[in-house]
């Protein structure tokens, strides 16, 4: 993600989005699903991990996570959480083959334009060990625009999202949906995914 916009809003209010989204990842059942599916000590990669919460979960539950985000006042968070190695990084940085047993990427990636999630997807199932778990959700909907408190969104529909993480090379495995309340304080409805290298 590179939009200045979006990026100074979750600068300025860091703590204010921590308080949102640590109440919604203790009771996550797609986060506690992700994290039975790993063995101890799978490497993880937490893409756009925000303040860290569910980084930290993870961590917790014995898994080796690498969390990155483009707001260094985020990476900060997420590296005080005990176990996660926090790295300040945006989509394109990450690289390489074979490195992640899984890839945690809730609800980072509806910050990039459309354009880019192709590479960006076909980077992260690059960096997917062969059969390694994938998950990703997203905001569902057409179009991209911003919200009230200026951060940009691109929606999906789950046909459009399915095609472009099948084209990259994945095999779903499963779906959810559902609607939460977002810091802008509007619900929005959500399509989330899950996934083999």
């Amino acid at each position: 993600m590179s939009d200045p916009e979006t990026l100074n809003v979750y600068a300025q209010r860091a703590e204010e989005y921590a308080g949102l989204v640590g109440d919604e990842l203790e009771s996550d059942p797609l986060l506690a699903a992700f994290v039975a599916a790993l063995p101890p000590g799978a490497e993880v990669l937490d893409l756009g991990c925000g303040p860290g919460h569910a980084a930290s979960a993870m961590a917790g539950s014995g898994l080796r996570v690498t969390a990155t985000d483009a707001v260094p006042e985020f990476v900060a968070m997420a590296g005080a959480h005990a176990g996660v190695t926090a790295q300040l990084a945006a989509f394109d940085d990450i690289a390489g083959g074979d490195v992640f047993d899984g890839i945690w990427a809730n609800f980072s990636l509806l910050h990039a334009d459309r354009a880019d999630m192709p590479r960006h997807l076909s980077a992260l199932h690059t960096a997917l060990k062969p059969g390694g778990l994938f998950h990703i959700a997203l905001k569902s909907g057409t179009g991209a625009k911003r919200d009230s408190i200026g951060r940009l969104y691109t929606y999906y529909t789950e046909a459009e999202l399915t095609q472009m993480v099948t084209t990259a090379g994945f095999t779903v495995t499963g779906a959810a949906r559902g609607t939460t309340m977002g810091m802008d304080g509007l619900p929005a409805d959500w399509i989330a995914l899950s996934a083999h290298g």
